[in-house]
């Protein structure tokens, strides 16, 4: 029996879907972690309500770091 171009279609994109999961959950846990035990003493939300600006920037950059990631597992 020969599978379909749309059923193709449907499972690769069910496998890049199943990709982008996962390298968010990385990308979340790698966030906590770096969080936890790289930046323990310092409080990000905190820093960035008093106007640190260079606080504001290092979150953004891995936040984009992680949108990043989970785009290229999407294409």
């Amino acid at each position: 029996m020969e599978v379909s171009t749309l059923e193709h279609s449907i499972s690769l994109m069910l496998v890049n879907l199943s990709y982008a999961v996962l390298s968010l959950f990385i990308g979340v846990i790698a966030l906590v972690i770096i969080d936890k035990f790289i930046f323990k003493d310092v409080d990000f939300m905190q820093e960035i309500k008093k106007g640190n600006l260079a606080v504001a920037i290092f979150q953004s950059v891995i936040l984009l770091f992680i949108g990043i990631v989970v785009s290229s597992a999407m294409a």
